[in-house]
Formats: structure tokens, sequence, C-alpha cells
């Protein structure tokens, strides 16, 4: 028996939480909290009445590293469903914004609402998804 120490596969399920999670965290702090774009801010009016601006780009930097801390434990799916949680929720909230901003005044917004929104629902489907088993384990083709 060779290695001791049983090596963990790969999971690309884990690889997005961390890329996006990255990802997410700094887009919050370099693209929210250090210099909005102003479509964002205008984009976001109905919601920057009630919570500043600085505190969404600290909640996309949180959840983005919750999401990448979520990727890096292995073999533990209820921590990936909150990473996934994380992910999901700073995108549906950019969605929603950016469509009662597209049905308002703004409506230039709408393209960003289909952006957001689409890679939110891309966040749940992926996260519904299996990792392939490991090469020794798949049914080879004939």
């Amino acid at each position: 028996m060779r290695g001791a120490v049983a090596r963990q596969a790969f999971s690309r399920r884990r690889a997005f939480l961390v890329t996006v999670g990255i990802g997410w965290a700094l887009y919050g702090g370099l693209g929210i909290i250090n210099r909005p774009r102003y479509g964002t801010s205008r984009g976001l009016a109905d919601v920057t009445r009630y919570v500043p601006m600085d505190a969404l780009g600290w909640m996309w930097v949180a959840c983005g590293l919750a999401a990448a801390l979520a990727g890096v434990v292995v073999n533990c799916p209820r921590v990936q469903a909150l990473g996934y949680s994380a992910l999901a929720v700073p995108a549906g909230l950019w969605a929603g914004a950016f469509s009662a901003a597209a049905a308002g005044p703004y409506s230039e917004a709408i393209g960003s609402a289909c952006g957001w929104g689409a890679f939110t629902i891309g966040v749940v489907l992926v996260s519904g998804m299996d990792d392939p088993p490991p090469p020794h384990l798949r049914k080879r083709s004939r």
C-alpha cells in the first residue's frame, strides 16, 4: 500500500466556489467600495436609499470570502451549500435591484438585470451538480 496519506480528488464544484468567491471579494473591494461605476450607483439607487454603497461592497467581500472558504472545505456538502448561497445572495440582490431600476426611470439597467439574473440562476444550477467520479470509477466506452 503506497502513500499512507490519501489525496483528495480535484473538485470542480469547490474550484468554482473558490474562484468565484475570490472574484466576488475583489469586485466588492475594488469595484464597489473603492470606486463604484456610475451605472452601478444609478441602478442601485432604490437599494442605496436604505443601505450605503460601502456596506453593499463589504457584503460582496464577506460573501465572496465565505464562498472561497467553503470551497476549501473537503467532504462537507452543507458548508458548500452555504458557500453557494453566499454566491447567489449578492448576485440575486443586484439582479432584483437592476430589474426594478429597468422597470422604472433607468431603462438602461436591463442589460445588467439580465446578466446578474442569469449568473444567479447559473450559481443555483452549478450548486446542484455532482462532481464527476474519479477516472478509475468511470465507465469505459467501447
